[in-house]
């Protein structure tokens, strides 16, 4: 379909050229605004326990001076973790979905640094990240 630009079009478009106004530079905005969220993200896959908990600290610890805002925690679902068919480890917190966030909460030092983490991802069993949002540097 092949549509004709009418003469008002052509008008308009004519004057808008020759106008001396000034569009408002709308990215600029988006740039300098102040509830722009920097984000980084994680990815724990391959890390025990001990050495996942380890690593969040320092991260969040890292972000935290950087003024970042969000922290994406790649976890995986813990579908293939081998400590499912040990009776005597938990299913929950032998599996990092579950133990990273359990771990966070644990500490006051780090949770000091934190607005909240996403529990609605990690109860979620389709879900293998979930999210913390960072308080703003004193």
């Amino acid at each position: 379909m092949i549509k004709k630009i009418s003469d008002k079009d052509k008008q308009d478009w004519q004057n808008f050229l020759n106008s001396s106004d000034k569009l408002e530079n709308k990215d600029q905005k988006i740039f300098t605004s102040p509830n722009r969220y920097i984000e980084k993200s994680i990815d724990l896959h391959g890390f025990t326990l001990e050495e996942a908990n380890q690593k969040m600290t320092s991260y969040i610890e890292e972000c935290y001076a950087n003024g970042v805002n969000k922290i994406n925690v790649i976890t995986g679902k813990g579908l293939r973790s081998k400590n499912l068919n040990d009776p005597y480890q938990s299913n929950n917190l032998s599996i990092l979905k579950f133990s990273v966030p359990h771990f966070i909460t644990g500490n006051n030092q780090l949770m000091s640094k934190i607005i909240s983490i996403d529990f609605e991802a990690v109860e979620n069993p389709s879900v293998g990240n979930f999210d913390i949002l960072l308080r703003k540097k004193k």
